[in-house]
């Protein structure tokens, strides 16, 4: 029997497979430990979509150190037959060398040659530099052997050539290519590569002196050994001959500064900027910002995306770093938060189409408006009364955005935003308000570009994720590439018909931000100009700043397609061909119209009405009222356009085709029916805070109401208490207390209109 000490000690092909595998991974962890490495730290840089440098930041031992790339060809013969012509055939170490340089070395009495093989420099570098000494040659030698058997020769070749030193604080082939021509180590010449393959021995010859001398005559000698090689042919010799070393060293490049910085702290480097439109870009902004300057309009940024992939193809984040008056030209604008300006209203537009409440060409208030103590002012002093809801669009009007806020609601409107990637809306819906829709939100260019190019990706069938229906987002960018402008856009309007791009415009409350953002199915373009600092300007508005900028930027794009429309994802309707509602049986003209397909229902026209006339048109009258004269004849029946009077008192002064209704027959029994009379504030519902005055009395308020008749009068009164009458111009103070109040306003006819508000004692 075998014994149990003997049983203990048998044989176990599990335990030794274990054994031998234990013993293996100390002997390559042992040998990975060995393998020379570089620990030093690199200048985080950003480049190009073809890899190309578009800046740096100096590493933090404060050199110029790019991370390894692979060496060019140029550079790799170069530097081969110049360092080391047995590299590729060497064990990384050549003992014929070593005893040479050694014996030179005992003659000369001082080190004169090393010996060294590329992969013996490569480890001396990744060591950084210790003392020469012949321990230190011999552990060079050893380390060397281990690197070879760790790392291909193209691998070496990379890491020397990543950390060789090239004058100054230059440290590796790309920082020195750079620095001293300007250009990636790729795109150099033969003699400025065997300039640089000459470097490494001997770095101070690149600075100005005599030294000049000797590393012309190195890099020459180079470059007739690589004629010799067969590298370059006699005329390619001749020319490299001829060209002169390099003159005063560059600065790396600083294309996108402000992008570096931003992914800086991502620790992105690669980008699909466009290094050339990035050049572009930034020489035309820097011009027009010069140009601004004189009014006293420092700064301006932009931002080109592209529409499908939403990646910057250009990132000008601020202009004037190299300014004398540069300040807040640190600031990158495209991060920062600005107001919005009009910028969200193209949001509303397409929210408010796909929840019914509008169609494209319905009309929408344009009439003086006070919404509790918030009275929006257009951007110009003038009211249409009534408008085509994209032209209010187009035009960017703001009392039309701010009721179509009112009817959506704030909350619902800051969520649709939210969804759209306006991430910076942190603010609760009643902070916000109505204003929120004429910039009394902050944003960021980077949110909005993107949101306008999701819209127009959404247009042609794609990311799902917009809160928005395809049809939707169509039509509202149909309205910014086809709507009228204001008057001081007509010049890019026209400029926008020879190339459809859907575009809008923006300035924010005291001239502090102008914008403008265009969109195409392939490139979505943002500018901003303005002071980072946020001091407003009068000069500061976006039509002559902010849009000619944007067409600028467009015309270095390429011209692009246009999208098709959505057929499936719409539905004609027939409409009124006067309010663009849906039509109703007294619209006296339709026409077809689109809508997005699911969209909720929209409202049948209000405004078009059939009424009876006296045979001649001159007086409204029912057929009772035909006596007389008229007595046996039949009433003139019409179907009209009828707008309250509150929204044709001021349609009228800008439409002469309108016709109001006649008056009604003197006697007629329908006059007391008549809807004459309407109130244009307070309306029905409406909160009012009316501030105290500066002398500590209460203020008052100005109410205001429209007659149908030019000319009538009306009476006045609250809570049955008489405040007095008013002719032609129906505007009257009122001090009322704090509380419920009825408003009635009577005519002299009898007819009467009331609205009950409420007075509040704070805001």
């Amino acid at each position: 029997m075998i014994s149990r000490d003997r049983a203990h000690w048998a044989p176990n092909p599990v335990r030794g497979l274990l054994f031998s595998f234990a013993v293996a991974s100390l002997a390559l962890a042992a040998f990975g430990a060995l393998v020379p490495t570089f620990t030093g730290p690199v200048s985080f840089a950003i480049y190009d979509r073809r890899g190309i440098l578009l800046g740096a930041k100096v590493a933090d031992d404060g050199q110029w150190r790019l991370a390894a790339k692979p060496v060019p060809e140029k550079f790799e013969r170069a530097i081969v037959a110049f360092e080391d012509r047995a590299f590729w055939t060497s064990p990384g170490v050549n003992l014929g060398s070593i005893l040479r340089a050694t014996a030179q070395n005992l003659r000369a009495g001082k080190i004169v040659s090393g010996g060294s093989t590329l992969t013996m420099q490569t480890v001396r570098l990744a060591r950084a530099n210790p003392p020469r000494t012949v321990a230190e040659k011999i552990r060079e030698i050893f380390l060397a052997l281990i690197l070879e058997l760790a790392r291909t020769k193209r691998q070496i070749l990379e890491q020397y050539a990543a950390n060789a030193p090239f004058g100054g604080n230059v440290v590796g082939l790309e920082a020195a290519a750079w620095r001293y021509y300007n250009l990636p180590a790729d795109s150099l010449t033969w003699a400025e590569t065997a300039t640089l393959a000459v470097l490494p021995n001997q770095p101070a010859l690149v600075h100005p002196g005599a030294n000049r001398d000797v590393l012309l005559e190195k890099r020459n000698r180079l470059l007739r050994t690589l004629r010799a090689q067969g590298a370059l042919d006699e005329e390619t010799l001749e020319l490299a001959l001829a060209e002169p070393l390099p003159a005063e060293p560059y600065p790396l490049p600083r294309l996108a500064p402000h992008y570096l910085e931003r992914l800086k702290r991502t620790g992105r480097q690669t980008t699909f900027i466009d290094r050339k439109l990035q050049v572009s870009t930034t020489a035309l902004l820097e011009r027009w910002s010069d140009r601004l300057e004189a009014s006293g309009i420092r700064n301006a940024a932009c931002l080109v995306i592209d529409t499908e992939t939403g990646e910057p193809l250009a990132y000008v984040g601020n202009t004037g770093l190299d300014r004398k008056n540069n300040e807040g030209s640190n600031v990158d604008i495209v991060t920062a938060r600005r107001s919005s300006g009009s910028l969200l209203k193209p949001f509303l537009y397409a929210a408010s189409i796909d929840g019914g409440l509008m169609l494209p060409q319905q009309l929408v208030p344009d009439v003086p408006t006070r919404i509790g103590s918030y009275k929006p002012e257009n951007n110009v002093p003038t009211y249409r009364g009534v408008v085509p809801a994209d032209e209010a669009l187009s035009r960017s009007l703001n009392v039309p955005a701010v009721r179509e806020l009112r009817d959506y609601g704030v909350a619902a409107f800051r969520e649709i935003l939210r969804a759209s990637g306006f991430s910076t809306l942190d603010r609760t819906a009643d902070e916000y308000g109505l204003p929120l829709i004429l910039g009394g939100g902050e944003i960021t260019m980077d949110d909005a570009v993107h949101a306008y190019a999701r819209l127009m990706k959404r247009a042609s069938r794609g990311d799902d994720a917009e809160p928005y229906s395809i049809g939707a987002a169509w039509l509202t960018l149909e309205a910014l590439v086809r709507g009228a402008r204001p008057e001081d856009e007509a010049l890019w309007q026209s400029y926008a018909e020879t190339r459809k791009i859907a575009w809008k415009t923006g300035t924010s409350y005291g001239n502090r931000d102008a914008w403008a953002i265009g969109t195409t199915p392939r490139y979505t373009v943002g500018v901003w100009v303005g002071n980072a600092t946020g001091e407003g300007r009068p000069e500061l508005k976006s039509a002559t700043t902010a849009a000619p900028i944007l067409f600028d930027v467009f015309d270095l794009l390429p011209k692009t397609g246009w999208i098709a429309r959505p057929e499936s994802e719409l539905t004609e309707v027939t409409v009124c061909a006067d309010s663009g509602f849906l039509a109703g049986p007294d619209c006296a003209r339709a026409k077809k119209e689109w809508k997005p397909k699911n969209a909720a229902a929209s409202p049948v026209c209000p405004w078009c009405r059939t009424v009876s006339l006296t045979p001649d048109g001159r007086y409204r009258a029912t057929a009772n009222d035909l006596t007389g004269t008229w007595s046996g004849s039949m009433p003139l029946i019409e179907r009209r356009f009828v707008l309250p009077p509150v929204f044709e008192y001021w349609y009228r002064l800008r439409s002469p085709y309108y016709r109001s209704l006649p008056p009604w027959l003197p006697g007629s029994a329908g006059a007391s029916a008549s809807d004459d009379v309407a109130i244009a504030f307070p309306e029905p519902g409406a909160r009012i805070y009316i501030p105290i005055m500066i002398d500590g009395t209460p203020g008052e308020t100005i109410l205001e109401a429209r007659h149908r008749v030019p000319g009538e009068t009306l009476y006045w009164d609250i809570d049955g208490e008489y405040l007095g009458q008013t002719k032609a111009y129906h505007q009257l103070t009122a001090r009322p207390g704090p509380g419920r109040h009825v408003l009635t306003v009577t005519d002299t006819k009898g007819n009467r209109a009331t609205s009950r508000f409420e007075i509040l004692t704070t805001e």
